[in-house]
């Protein structure tokens, strides 16, 4: 007798967990198919100190194959599932296609950045949910210190180093919290014009940070990023972002550079091409995380409504926490679809949140208990080496060494503001010239995203050169590109040089630059404009 199939369709923590677990319960009788774009499972709460400096990339990522004994990796990202056919249709990381066959499906595809409709957002912001955004907003604000630090212009200055987050939420206000230090931290080596320092703007149209915690947690954040100097602003969010900068609503324009998109996700696309029951873009299960009338399909973590037993009626919000424990019971439940124990329904206990503030300040309830400041900070970063599955060696030699030696503040240049457009179904890959979003057929990108047009005469499909990111690779350091390679046209032959990536021309979808504001005194030199 052939043994079962069990596909697990995203490795992200509910995909991850089910790997993981079912690797460990089927021990051989069943094969177990990873298929996910990456070769790692990102442990994302832990990503705003990337973009800080705090931690290097590769401690927040743990390796499929490394860590997970018994399972089959598949790169690749699913574009079709046939549900009658039971096969899973795929693309690969060099476009070739795939096909897997399965006995039982996971569907675990997680989540992608949320968008709403304000005129520019789509063009001008970048959201925070992968790797590759994380490591191109690190870049992002270095050069922009750096470059107001040699700016002559005090409005230029002052723009660089405006930096607005949308999105009050986790990711929002870890992000605020963090960039604000790691800016203060570059300013102390490059000194800015006198007066001004880094303004960080954190924005929601809630009435408070974390508004989906409790109060206590709210207001400890709330107290930390104001004393730092973040500009904390409920109540209002962008109305319009543009080339030119973005338009708030309560009309106020703001001088910046930079715009971080955080204010929260939607499920992966994958799960409503099924023509499944929905529950706003999530793919109904019952308690035992199965599709109801298909017995063979799980889904679990961000991509699944799973009905809430402790609030009827409700459904688990889309949380970390709730996709790892999902990953577990869903392993637990497809082994006993197959013969081996029992399925159980999902219940949960909240044990408490963690929020990092940055530098040894948290806001922590570890089982109800409420604290704040070093002591959170203590139980924050526990709770973190306790939780990921991997790397706690190197992530807690990466904490001590940035409390002893200054963070690098350097540019590594290897993700372009338009490799990472925050309109995309695959935030976890950054898009490459000549590539394709998935679902989309042909070779070309999609046009109307960020640097999604080819440039001319370019079979590589390079990006264009008045785009973010697309100058001639004479100006940056390791010379031309060789000619053999696809679209490595040398740089000389171009008949003009690009201009700077964050000065493009209008048209070009780069983000925002600076905007005359209309109600602040007309002296770009006063201290007020770069202080919060």
């Amino acid at each position: 007798m052939s043994r079962p199939r069990i596909v697990i369709v995203g490795a992200g923590f509910a995909g991850y967990r089910t790997a993981r677990t079912l690797s460990r319960l089927a021990r051989g009788r069943a094969e177990i198919v990873l298929l996910n774009p990456t070769d790692y499972f990102l442990y994302l709460p832990l990503l705003p100190q990337v973009a800080a400096g705090v931690l290097e990339p590769r401690r927040v990522t743990i390796s499929l194959s490394g860590t997970l004994p018994h399972v089959r990796l598949v790169l690749g990202e699913a574009d079709r599932i046939d549900l009658d056919g039971r096969t899973v249709h795929y693309t690969g990381p060099e476009g070739d296609g795939g096909t897997l066959a399965y006995d039982r499906l996971v569907l675990a595809a997680g989540s992608v950045n949320k968008l709403l409709p304000i005129p520019g957002v789509a063009e001008h912001a970048h959201g925070f949910r992968s790797l590759p955004e994380a490591l191109y907003l690190r870049d992002h604000v270095t050069r922009q210190v750096e470059l107001a630090a040699a700016a002559d212009d005090p409005e230029s200055c002052a723009a660089r180093c405006t930096f607005v987050v949308v999105g009050a939420g986790y990711t929002g206000t870890e992000v605020a919290a963090h960039g604000q230090l790691f800016t203060d931290a570059q300013v102390s080596r490059h000194p800015l014009r006198a007066g001004m320092r880094p303004r960080w703007l954190l924005l929601d149209v809630a009435d408070r940070v974390l508004p989906e915690l409790g109060e206590r947690l709210s207001r400890t954040a709330d107290k930390v990023l104001r004393g730092r100097g973040v500009d904390v602003r409920m109540g209002t969010s962008v109305k319009e972002a543009t080339h030119e900068g973005v338009l708030l609503t309560d009309g106020e324009f703001v001088d910046t550079r930079t715009l971080v998109w955080c204010v929260g996700v939607r499920p992966d696309p994958l799960a409503e091409s099924l023509g499944l029951p929905m529950e706003r873009g999530r793919l109904l299960v019952d308690p035992h995380l199965q599709v109801p009338g298909r017995p063979e399909v799980f889904a679990c973590g961000d991509a699944a409504a799973v009905p809430d037993l402790e609030k009827p009626g409700e459904y688990t919000p889309m949380t970390a926490q709730h996709a790892w424990r999902q990953g577990k019971l869903c392993a637990h439940n497809v082994a006993a679809s197959c013969g081996d124990g029992e399925r159980r329904a999902y219940r949960h206990k909240d044990m408490g949140f963690v929020v990092d503030l940055g530098g040894v300040k948290a806001a922590a309830n570890p089982l109800g208990v409420h604290l704040s400041g070093p002591a959170a900070g203590a139980v924050t970063r526990g709770y973190h080496l306790a939780a990921m599955p991997g790397n706690r060696v190197r992530v807690a030699a990466d904490w001590l060494l940035d409390a002893v030696l200054p963070r690098q503040a350097v540019q590594l240049g290897l993700v372009r503001s338009w490799s990472v457009p925050l309109d995309t179904a695959s935030p976890e890959l950054a898009r490459v010239p000549g590539g394709q979003e998935r679902g989309q057929g042909g070779g070309e990108p999609v046009k109307s995203r960020l640097g999604g047009e080819p440039a001319k005469n370019q079979p590589g499909g390079e990006p264009a050169r008045n785009q973010p990111g697309g100058e001639p690779a004479r100006n940056q350091p390791g010379g031309e590109p060789a000619k053999s390679r696809p679209g490595g046209e040398p740089a000389k032959s171009r008949p003009v040089p690009a201009p700077p990536a964050d000065q493009p021309p209008p048209g070009s979808g780069a983000a925002p630059g600076p905007v005359k504001r209309t109600d602040t005194p007309a002296d770009p030199a006063d201290p007020a404009e770069g202080d919060s």
